[in-house]
Order: structure tokens, then sequence, then C-alpha cells
């Protein structure tokens, strides 16, 4: 090769190393804008991204609400059964849970433990708030069923429960920590089925008991507020409703626990939903007519039918730790009454007059007011030998022995007060 060819090959070596390292440069330093456009300019086509998950989440989240347990706040004399020492307070929300909705007419399934002790309920969706009343209840099984006229949002399909399979995808629905997380979806499987538990229930009088359930156990995320929300299967069927999950800080002794929740199954509360369903009055509900037995307690009506009873409230707390009913505690029997002539004693407990149940002392003056001088009355209550003395305090507290007895009553015009 002469040297005229070789100068010309090393011309264009040389050129092309200035050509890379100007490349080079440009890499290191900056970058152009139609790369940078390339990068950030991107698309998704969400056709194109599928799940199960996905498409129960779309099926079911509107049909998801929350549930505001309101109560009034008292303060109680300590060691006083009786309510007569509250303070009145104002209306709070106690708590905050999750519902479904199960039916076109405004029929919400949640947790028991969501609606105990509620003096008013409602339900949330986005930024509407609707009042909701419990039309059937099971404490036992930790269930109830809310009816919410007007309720314009979809309803779920029931699953069965029965045919649930170890393994399989769970999907929770809820409102984890209230309203500010809403209907927030979390994903696991199906780790096994009927899990027993015990829990502390109560008897239709408010007497307690306990019972065992068979839970479905889950490891989706189940935190405070998924309670009475949904577990679906990946067919958007709802298969069991979250519950409780098992916490560390509350298993004394025991090693850290992750991913362990519990849900109750459908089918155990299909039978509760079946009885509201068969309660439901379309015409009375449309026309607003829902009663509030609140109100109209205090009958100031002179000749309006009486037992002849003195009657309170037994302090909730201290029924429960003697293990009593709720109900219209008899403080006094008048001689010469309809109470005495029936039976009736001073320490009893009326807990249903004419398969009406009766909750507290409120709840049977409202019932009274019903019926005319001359009128009978078929009268539940509840007898502990003993417990007038204890509720006096002459006796120490301690667990009642007792049982439901019937008598009927026949009302007369008495001059004193209940």
């Amino acid at each position: 090769m002469n040297n005229t060819k070789r100068k010309g090959l090393l011309t264009a070596i040389l050129a092309l190393v200035a050509v890379a390292a100007l490349a080079l440069t440009a890499v290191a330093g900056t970058i152009n804008q139609q790369e940078i456009d390339a990068l950030i300019n991107t698309a998704t086509n969400k056709a194109e991204v599928t799940s199960p998950f996905l498409t129960v989440a779309n099926e079911v989240r509107e049909s998801v609400v929350g549930v505001n347990n309101y109560q009034t706040g008292n303060m109680r004399g300590y060691g006083i059964p009786f309510y007569g020492n509250q303070q009145p307070g104002g209306e709070r929300i106690y708590g905050t849970g999750s519902g479904v909705v199960i039916s076109q007419y405004g029929h919400v399934l949640t947790n028991h433990h969501v609606v105990k002790d509620a003096t008013r309920l409602s339900v949330t969706y986005g930024t509407k708030e609707a009042e909701a009343t419990v039309v059937a209840a099971d404490e036992g099984l930790d269930i109830a069923v809310l009816l919410v006229p007007g309720l314009d949002l979809p309803a779920v399909k029931l699953g069965n429960s029965d045919e649930i399979q170890v393994g399989e995808w769970a999907i929770v629905v809820g409102n984890p920590l209230g309203q500010e997380y809403d209907r927030s979806v979390t994903v696991g499987v199906v780790s096994a089925f009927n899990r027993a538990f015990e829990g502390n229930s109560r008897d239709r009088y408010g007497r307690r008991s306990v019972v065992t359930n068979q839970m479905i156990q889950v490891d989706a995320a189940i935190s405070s507020g998924n309670s009475g929300g949904g577990m679906f299967n990946i067919l958007g069927q709802l298969q069991g409703i979250p519950t409780l999950k098992l916490d560390s800080s509350r298993m004394f002794g025991t090693a850290s626990i992750d991913n362990i929740g519990m849900c109750v199954p459908v089918n155990a509360a299909k039978p509760l939903i079946k009885e509201a369903l068969e309660k439901y009055d379309g015409e009375t509900v449309d026309k607003g007519n829902i009663v509030d037995h609140a109100q109209g307690a205090d009958n100031a009506d002179p000749n309006r039918p009486r037992m002849g009873v003195t009657i309170t409230t037994l302090n909730a707390g201290f029924a429960q730790a003697v293990g009593l009913p709720n109900g219209a505690y008899v403080d006094k029997v008048d001689a010469n009454s309809p109470a005495e002539a029936a039976g009736l004693k001073a320490g009893d407990i009326i807990v249903e007059v004419d398969e009406t149940i009766i909750a507290d002392h409120y709840e049977l003056v409202n019932k009274l007011s019903e019926y005319k001088a001359g009128d009978k009355a078929e009268v539940k209550y509840f007898r502990a030998e003993g417990l007038a003395d204890i509720v006096s305090g002459s006796k120490s507290p301690e667990e009642v022995n007792g049982d439901y007895h019937t008598t009927t009553v026949e009302l007369k015009n008495l001059n004193e007060n209940l």
C-alpha cells in the first residue's frame, strides 16, 4: 500500500474516532428532546390490562358502603345499676364499619358488632349519607341486615359458601379506618374454612350465652373498619363477611401473627337475609312511615290502662355482669293491682308483651299505650331468686340463675304512674 492510500485510510479512521467521541459527549452531557419525548410520553391501553381482581372490583365496589354507628354520650355512676344517674351528652360517631348492598330495595348486610348499641345508624357512599334501620340481627352469628330506603346502589350476587375451596382467590372490599379509605380492595386466598370460633351471644331478650361459629380463614388484609364488608370470589359473588383478624398484640405469649382474617360464611347469613326480605313492606317504606319507638314514651293521659308496677331499666354493664336479659325491671308491684293478680313480683324483668320484645322501661310504657282498659296482654318475664336483693345492694352481685315465665295481665285504669 503506497503512502497516499495509507494517509487516506488514517484520515478516515481519525474522522470516525472524532464522530464517536462527539456522540459519546452528547450521551454523557445532554439528551435531545426527541429522546426525552420517547421516554416520557408513553401510553397504556386499559383494555389490555386484565385480571379477575380488576373485573370483580369494577363489579362490586359501588355496592360497598360505610356504616356509621352514632351513640349519645353518657356519664354513668360507678356501681349504680340504674340509668338514673346518667348525664346527657351529645351525639357522636362511636364507630364505623362497612356494609354490602344485597337487594334493590336498600337492604345492606353488615356485622352485628358494627351496629351494636347504636342510637342512630347511617350508611355513607361518596359524599352521601343516608339513614339506616336494623331490620334483622343475630348477635351470635355477628350479622345484621339494615334497610336504607331510597338507596340507589347496585346489589351484589350472593354465592354458595358451602362450595368454597382452599386456595381460591379471596377479594375483600371495605372501608379500613373509615370513609377516608372507602371501598379499598385487598386480595388473598382462602386459607381454610370451618374454623371454629367461640363468641358471646344473647338470646332475643338479651341474656348472655356462648356460641361457636364456623369461619372462613383468608390471608387478604382485613383492618379496623373492614368489618361488615364483602369477601368475594372471582365470579363477583359474595362468599363471606369480613369480621375479625388475629392480632399479635392481643394474643399474649404467642409468636408474631400475620394475615389471618376470619369471615362469616354468606350461607350462615342467608336465613337472616330471608327474614329481612320477607318482612319488607314497600308501601310503608315508600311513604316514609318508619316508626320511631323512642317517641311517645311519656304519655300523660291519666286514664290510660296500667299494670300497677314501678319500673326502671337496669344498667347494661350490671345486667351483663350477672347474666340478665334486657327489659323493664320491676322495682315495685302495687297492692291489688293487675300485675299482682297476674303473679308479677319485684325483681322480675319484663322482656316481651304480646310478642313485642321489650328492651327497656320506655318500650314497655310505649307498648301499654296501645291498650284500652279491660284488654288482656300476654307478658313474658325473667325471674331469678334473690335478684331484687342484688339490685337493692343488700346482697353482693353474683351470677344469677333464672328462667322465663309467661302470664296474662288484664289492664285497668289506675291513678298511679308507672
